[in-house]
């Protein structure tokens, strides 16, 4: 059964993510949309971050996976038991003393709704809504100084539940996770990006990282995927490495993005980014 793809003239989805993640798409999607193509089989996301993408093409059938657990479990919970999430939510209130108690819970021992609730509150109310880890995979952001956030969009997870039933959320690295893809499949990568300069790299929303070697590995599977008739797509930034890696074979858009959600002042603002087909 092929998909159809929105068209371009509708407007975005009113399904939004229910995370703020470093590198969200949702400012990029009329340049992604243009670029998907308009008819496919299944849909396949890994690095599924915030989902802006899966979730304003809503794919009646999608494979979305992470590497991080508690991202996926928290997909499952919103999923499976949305009921449950909010009602926690709904208790959690926006206190300094409370996030702190949060986060040192043991989180990974407790149900997905429980996962799902306390992901979602550290990252409404951390700082800069950044979701980090040390390498004892222990959540580190400290408190955020907002003004009202909203901790429990109600009517928004209900709709993102209801857009993620049917979906096979699997835990996993990008190559596994797309070995089922076959021709006329879609799948879209939006990996951590390339840094820009050596004091920008982000890439500690798990333990392990993402560098060069990682970056080199998931151009093999793309290219691999297209010789199999799989539709590709990928993000990055558009540093020199990524122009370079994808040189042969692929096409190269560059595309304006502001990018709000980041540790450092100075890497917010309009910055050139890659969109690669």
């Amino acid at each position: 059964m092929q998909q159809r793809a929105l068209p371009l003239t509708e407007s975005v989805d009113a399904t939004r993510p229910f995370v703020k993640w470093a590198g969200g798409k949702r400012q990029l999607l009329p340049a992604l949309k243009m670029r998907a193509p308009s008819t496919y089989g299944r849909y396949f996301e890994p690095f599924i971050g915030g989902g802006a993408l899966f979730f304003a093409l809503r794919p009646a059938r999608a494979v979305l996976s992470d590497v991080n657990t508690r991202l996926i479990r928290t997909y499952r919970g919103v999923r499976d038991d949305v009921d449950g999430v909010i009602a926690r939510l709904e208790t959690y209130p926006y206190d300094e003393t409370f996030f702190y108690e949060m986060r040192e819970i043991d989180i990974d021992a407790r149900s997905d709704a429980d996962v799902a609730a306390w992901f979602i509150y550290l990252n409404k109310t951390g700082y800069n809504g950044l979701y980090r880890v040390n390498r004892k995979n222990r959540f580190n952001v400290p408190f955020g100084r907002y003004t009202n956030p909203a901790i429990c969009d109600e009517p928004n997870l209900r709709r993102c539940s209801a857009a993620l039933q049917g979906v096979d959320l699997v835990e996993g690295g990008f190559e596994e996770s797309v070995r089922a893809a076959a021709r006329g499949d879609f799948v879209y990568f939006d990996p951590p990006y390339v840094p820009l300069s050596a004091t920008s790299s982000f890439t500690a929303y798990t333990s392990a990282g993402f560098g060069a070697e990682e970056q080199t590995r998931l151009r093999d599977v793309a290219r691999a995927l297209k010789r199999r008739g799989v539709m590709v797509m990928l993000s990055n930034s558009s540093a020199p490495f990524v122009h370079k890696l994808y040189a042969r074979g692929f096409r190269i858009d560059e595309v304006p993005a502001t990018r709000a959600v980041n540790s450092r002042a100075s890497g917010r603002g309009a910055v050139p980014e890659l969109i690669i087909t």
